[in-house]
């Protein structure tokens, strides 16, 4: 079996030499370690907070570092710099420290004055995480949600009126594919019932 070779595409995809991948939850290591394996020399994890408030998975930070990505904690960005023509040249953060815990019980990243720096890159990936649409509260005013947005639904998956069902991140928030797979599974045996009168 010869080596995997990636499909030639219409729209070729970039990836720098340098990248700054914003965030530190899973989807930030997935896209450092996906960098580095297209071809990055240096890929860095930028995150305001320390290595101990990482949301990501902690065998997906050991794997990042295993794979070179370089973790740069309190960190938080504040500008992306630009060349005239549009390319990155670089990302402005300024240095932080960890204050009291915010309303999550999360300690808040205090910014520490004239603590600026810039990390020479030439590619900027931001991954900070993902909420529901807004607008699905706005157009659906029948749907119950709750403070963050989510659906709320009732123990067959069902919004509070017939004919709709949810499941997956939109109920839970962000969680598993597999747990996304469930809800889908039970959400499908519900409108299997509904359709046939069950």
């Amino acid at each position: 079996m010869g080596a995997f070779k990636f499909p030639k595409v219409a729209t070729p995809v970039y990836v720098g030499k340098n990248v700054a991948v914003v965030g530190a939850g899973n989807v930030a290591m997935d896209a450092a370690r996906t960098a580095k394996r297209l071809g990055a020399e240096n890929v860095y994890v930028v995150y305001r907070r320390s290595e101990a408030e990482m949301p990501a998975r902690k065998e997906e930070i050991i794997h990042a570092k295993e794979e070179g990505v370089q973790l740069h904690m309190l960190n938080n960005p504040i500008e992306i710099i630009g060349t005239e023509e549009g390319w990155v040249k670089g990302i402005k953060c300024i240095r932080t420290q960890l204050g009291e815990p915010d309303a999550s019980g999360r300690r808040s990243p205090v910014e520490i004055p004239g603590s600026e720096h810039v990390f020479d890159v030439n590619m900027v990936v931001i991954a900070i995480g993902q909420g529901p649409n807004p607008l699905l509260r706005s157009t659906t005013p029948d749907l119950v949600t709750n403070k963050k947005g989510l659906i709320t639904v009732n123990e067959k998956e069902g919004p509070p009126f017939p004919g709709v069902f949810a499941g997956g991140d939109i109920v839970t928030g962000a969680a598993t594919v597999i747990s996304a797979m469930g809800a889908g599974k039970k959400a499908a045996v519900e409108i299997d019932n509904y359709i046939n009168g069950k």
